[in-house]
C-alpha cells in the first residue's frame, strides 16, 4: 500500500522526532497513555465507557428538544492541535440527534472573495438560528493559530483579530446564542501516533493533509501561538474550556458532559452521571500540563 505524502510522516517519526517522544511511541502499549503527565496511565476500558456514553446520548436528545420547544441558539466551538479528536468528539455529540437541527460547519480556505472581505463575515451566516445547536469543526480561531504558524496572515491582520474577537463573540451572547469554546490537547506522542495510524489506514487517509505533515516540525511554534490565543480570547463572556484528549473516550465523555452542564433543560438527569471530570476538563491553566509531551 502506497503511504500519503510518499510515507513522510513515518519518516519524521524514524528520523526526525524528538528520541524520547519516539521512545514512548514505541515503548507504549496500546492501550497505554503516552504522555507521563496525563492523570490515567491507560485508557478508559471499553464497557465502563459505553455505560457512561449510552446514558449521556439520551441526555443529548432531551437537550435538543428543549433547546427546539425553548428556541434556543448554541453554538459550539471545537479547536484544537492536529489530530486531538475534533471530528471524532462533533460525532458522538451529534449521534443521536436530529440533524436538522444539529449541524456541523467545517468551512474550507476562504475564496478570492471572503478572503477580501470582514474575517468573521463567512462565519456569521452558519450560526445558529432558534432552536439549533450548531459545531464549528474549526472556526474563526484559524487565524489566531494556524495562519500565524503557517505565515498565512499578517501581524497587522492577526493583531486586529485579537482586538476584535472579544468584541464578536460579547456581541453573540449578548444576543443570546450561548457560546462554548472547547480546545482539545493532545501530547506530541499521542498526535504522532495517530498520524501513524491514520498513515498506515487506508480509510483514514483522507484525515491527512500537508499541512499535517509539516506541522509535525512545528510543534512549538504551535505552542507559542496557542498560548497567545489563550491570553487574548479567554473572557467572562466567551471563556476557554480545555480538554486533555489523550485518552479519546475520557475526552468525548467529558465533552458531551460540559455541554450538557450549560443548561437545565427538562428531565435534566442531575445525578454523579453529570459530574466532570476536572482532572482533564477545566480552564487554560490545563495546559501547563503539555510540557513534556
Amino acid at each position: 500500500m502506497k503511504k500519503p505524502f510518499d510515507g513522510a510522516i513515518s519518516q519524521y517519526f524514524e528520523q526526525d522526532a524528538p528520541a524520547e517522544i519516539r521512545a514512548q511511541i514505541k515503548n507504549g502499549g496500546k492501550k497505554d497513555v503516552l504522555n507521563p503527565s496525563y492523570p490515567y496511565p491507560r485508557a478508559m476500558k471499553n464497557k465502563a465507557y459505553q455505560v457512561e456514553y449510552d446514558a449521556l446520548q439520551i441526555e443529548l436528545v432531551k437537550l435538543q428538544a428543549w433547546a427546539k420547544e425553548t428556541g434556543q441558539r448554541i453554538a459550539v466551538v471545537f479547536e484544537g492541535r492536529d489530530a486531538a479528536g475534533k471530528g471524532g468528539s462533533i460525532k458522538r455529540l451529534r449521534e443521536n440527534l436530529n440533524p436538522r437541527g444539529a449541524r456541523v460547519v467545517a468551512l474550507s480556505k476562504p475564496s478570492d472573495t471572503e478572503s477580501t472581505q470582514w474575517y468573521f463575515q463567512r462565519y456569521i451566516q452558519h450560526l445558529p438560528a432558534a432552536g439549533e445547536i450548531v459545531f464549528f469543526d474549526r472556526s474563526w480561531y484559524n487565524r489566531a493559530v494556524v495562519e500565524k504558524v503557517f505565515g498565512w496572515c499578517s501581524d497587522a491582520q492577526r493583531d486586529r483579530f485579537f482586538r476584535q474577537v472579544p468584541k464578536f463573540e460579547d456581541m453573540l451572547v449578548n444576543d443570546g446564542i450561548t457560546l462554548i469554546k472547547i480546545w482539545l490537547t493532545v501530547g506530541r506522542a499521542e498526535q504522532l501516533r495517530r498520524f501513524l495510524s491514520r498513515e498506515s489506514d487506508r480509510l483514514k487517509h483522507w484525515k491527512l493533509s500537508g499541512v499535517d505533515v509539516k506541522g509535525l516540525y512545528k510543534w512549538d511554534e504551535y505552542s507559542t501561538a496557542i498560548s497567545e490565543m489563550f491570553a487574548h480570547s479567554h473572557s467572562e463572556a466567551a471563556p476557554w474550556n480545555v480538554i486533555r484528549s489523550d485518552d479519546k473516550k475520557r475526552a468525548r465523555l467529558a465533552a458531551i458532559k460540559l455541554l450538557l452542564s450549560h443548561f437545565d433543560y427538562t428531565e435534566k438527569d442531575e445525578t454523579s452521571l453529570m459530574g466532570m471530570d476536572t482532572a482533564i476538563c477545566g480552564s487554560p491553566s490545563l495546559m501547563g500540563n503539555e510540557a513534556g509531551r
